[in-house]
C-alpha cells in the first residue's frame, strides 16, 4: 500500500506532514512512502534524509496523489487535487468540514474515504493522535514569544544598583490547551501572569503553573463533551467584557485564545477595553484565523490602535515547523498504527470504532459524520 505526502498548497505553511522519523516508521509498518521533492525543505530536511528513511521522492505532485492509497498532509485539498486523488483512497488533514462543505461533497462524490484530525475525540485512547492538542501547545507557546517581542517591556523583575523594574504583567485569555502552554511560558520567563477562562473547574490547572485566576461572574456556564468550553449567551458576553475591562488596563501583554471549534470566534476584547490600555501594550489574538477575539485584528498583521499593538499572526505553529512538523507527523503515524491491519495490509475504517466514528467524514460515496 502506498502513502503519499506532497507540499502544501499554503505558501506560508512550513510544517510538512512526514518526517524522516515518522517515514521510516511507516515503512516498518510494510508502506510505500512517497514523497514530493523538496518536501522538507522548510525544516531543514533534505530529500536524502527521506531517501534514507526508506522513502520515494517524485517530482510531480499529482503522480503522488493518483497513485497512493493514503494521503498525508495539514491542510485540505484543492478542488483541483480532489479530482486527481485516487479513487476509493484515504486523504488525512485538518479539513475544516464545518466551513468545506462543498469540499467534503466533492470528497464524498469521487469516493474518497476523508478524514478530519480537527474531529479527533478526546479521549484516552486518542490523546498520541490528538493534532489538534499537539499543535495548540506550540501555538501557545510562540504566542508569548512573539508577543514578548513586540513588547517594549522587560518580563521578569529587574533588581539593579539603578533601581528595580516590576515584572511585567501578562493576562490570558482562555485555559485550554494553547491557554495553558502560554500561562507556562510566561511564567517561566518572569512574568506577572493572570488568567481567565469561563470554565471555573480549569482554576486549580492555571494556579498550579503559578498563574491567577481571575474569577469573572458570568453566571452557569457550560463545556462540551470534549471538554471545550460552550458559546457564550450575549448577557454573559457582555458580564465577561464590563468585569475584563480593568483587567486589561493594568496588563502589559494580552494573549487571546478563545476559539468555539466550528463557530466565528467570539469578540472578547473590545474598543472600548482597547482605549483603556496602557500606550505601548500588546494583544496577540490568536483566533485571528477563525474571526478573532480582538477588535481590529487582522490576519497577518500587527495594527496600532490607541498606541496598543494588536498581533494577529496565522498558523502559529510554523513559526517553530521542524518541531510541529515532528509532533504532526507522530499523530499521523499513531493514527495510521492503530487503525493497520498487518494481516489484511489494509487501514481498518471501522465504523463502530469510536475514533474512526468521530473523525471519519466521507465514506463510499457518503457524507458519514453525525455532526455533519
Amino acid at each position: 500500500m502506498n502513502i503519499g505526502i506532497t507540499k502544501e498548497l499554503n505558501n506560508n505553511e512550513k510544517r510538512v506532514a512526514a518526517t524522516p522519523s515518522s517515514v521510516e516508521k511507516l515503512t516498518k509498518l510494510g508502506f510505500n512512502v512517497l514523497i514530493e521533492k523538496g518536501l522538507g525543505d522548510s525544516i531543514f530536511a533534505s530529500d536524502s534524509l527521506y531517501e534514507k528513511a526508506g522513502a520515494k521522492i517524485m517530482d510531480n505532485s499529482k503522480a503522488i496523489l493518483s497513485s497512493c492509497d493514503i494521503i498525508l498532509r495539514l491542510d485540505k485539498p484543492s478542488e483541483e487535487e480532489i479530482s486527481s486523488l485516487k479513487e476509493q483512497s484515504i486523504y488525512i488533514s485538518f479539513l475544516n468540514p464545518f466551513k468545506e462543505k462543498n469540499l467534503i461533497k466533492l470528497l464524498a462524490k469521487k469516493n474518497i474515504s476523508a478524514i478530519s484530525m480537527e474531529l479527533i475525540p478526546r479521549i484516552t485512547r486518542a490523546q498520541k493522535m490528538d493534532a489538534l492538542s499537539s499543535q495548540a501547545s506550540l501555538a501557545g507557546y510562540v504566542a508569548v514569544i512573539i508577543a514578548t517581542r513586540e513588547s517594549q517591556k522587560v518580563l521578569p523583575m529587574q533588581i539593579t544598583p539603578a533601581g528595580t523594574i516590576s515584572p511585567a504583567r501578562v493576562f490570558i485569555v482562555g485555559a485550554g490547551v494553547a491557554g495553558l502552554q502560554a500561562i507556562a511560558t510566561a511564567k517561566r520567563l518572569g512574568a506577572r501572569v493572570e488568567a481567565f477562562d469561563t470554565r471555573p473547574e480549569v482554576a486549580e490547572q492555571i494556579q498550579s503553573l503559578g498563574a491567577k485566576f481571575i474569577k469573572i461572574d458570568i453566571g452557569e456556564t457550560e463545556k462540551t463533551k470534549d471538554g471545550y468550553a460552550k458559546q457564550l449567551t450575549d448577557e454573559q458576553i457582555k458580564k465577561q467584557r464590563d468585569q475584563m475591562t480593568k483587567i486589561c488596563s493594568i496588563s502589559d501583554i494580552i494573549v487571546t485564545t478563545a476559539q468555539v471549534f466550528g463557530r466565528t470566534a467570539p469578540l472578547i476584547i473590545t474598543d472600548e477595553m482597547i482605549s483603556q490600555m496602557k500606550p505601548g501594550s500588546v494583544i496577540l489574538d490568536m483566533a485571528v484565523e477563525s474571526g478573532g477575539n480582538v477588535s481590529g485584528s487582522e490576519i497577518n498583521k500587527i495594527k496600532i490602535i490607541n498606541n496598543v499593538k494588536i498581533v494577529g499572526l496565522a498558523k502559529l505553529p510554523s513559526f517553530v515547523a521542524p518541531d510541529a512538523s515532528e509532533m504532526y507527523a507522530n499523530n499521523l503515524y499513531n493514527l495510521i498504527k492503530e487503525f493497520w491491519n498487518k494481516e489484511t495490509k489494509m487501514f481498518d475504517l471501522n465504523l463502530d470504532d469510536q475514533i474512526i466514528k468521530s473523525c471519519l467524514v466521507t465514506y463510499n460515496g457518503s457524507i458519514v459524520n453525525e455532526m455533519l
